[in-house]
């Protein structure tokens, strides 16, 4: 087994652990993540899929700003920021954020293709990158609609890594794809349970 491929099955193990973390609410979600997303910035560079790479260094930040963010608590000793979800106004800036999120990145990867990269696969990791950054966002706001774009960013990302020879990675994204049904699914439950008391 190469150091590669030891490499990949850390991360997927610790993508997978913090998924299912999410799930649950738990902010063991951030600290098993950061294992997970240096490990694919390092991948992502070497299997020339520079949105990935950008995404995952994206996903480190935000796993710092999260973890202290699902940390802070009120007066009252209550956490502030409880699963809830996104008003219209908030529907229109998550799209407004990821239509940009996505040219800048299809721009950037049409240069880098054309530049050194023949490799390149600008549109789908673009998609992918874009709808990962927006997931990201609102998972650190705690809003259900984080794993919406976390089942868009699945859904692409399965053929993408699959077609760049990370086989272990697309099977991964289709475990994250299940995680993320089933995410949605209690955020949802947790947010109506919140609204209703």
């Amino acid at each position: 087994m190469s150091p590669l491929e030891i490499l990949e099955i850390i991360a997927v193990v610790s993508g997978i652990a913090s998924v299912w973390f999410s799930s649950k609410e738990s902010i063991w979600v951030y600290p098993i993540g950061l294992f997970n997303t240096v490990i694919y910035v390092y991948l992502s560079f070497k299997g020339s899929l520079f949105g990935e790479a950008s995404v995952n260094l994206f996903y480190t930040i935000m796993s710092i700003y999260g973890w202290y963010n699902w940390l802070r608590r009120g007066a009252n000793l209550q956490f502030i920021v409880n699963i809830s979800y996104s008003s219209k106004k908030d529907w229109g800036i998550q799209l407004l954020f990821f239509l940009s999120v996505f040219a800048v990145i299809y721009f950037s990867l049409s240069f880098i293709k054309n530049a050194f990269a023949a490799g390149t696969i600008p549109w789908a990791d673009a998609l992918a990158s874009a709808s990962a950054f927006t997931a990201m966002l609102l998972m650190t706001r705690k809003k259900v609609e984080s794993w919406i774009w976390w089942l868009v960013t699945n859904i692409i990302s399965i053929p993408l890594f699959y077609a760049k020879g990370y086989t272990l990675t697309a099977i991964y994204y289709i475990i994250l794809l299940a995680l993320a049904v089933v995410g949605l699914q209690e955020w949802r439950k947790k947010a109506n349970e919140q609204s209703i008391s």
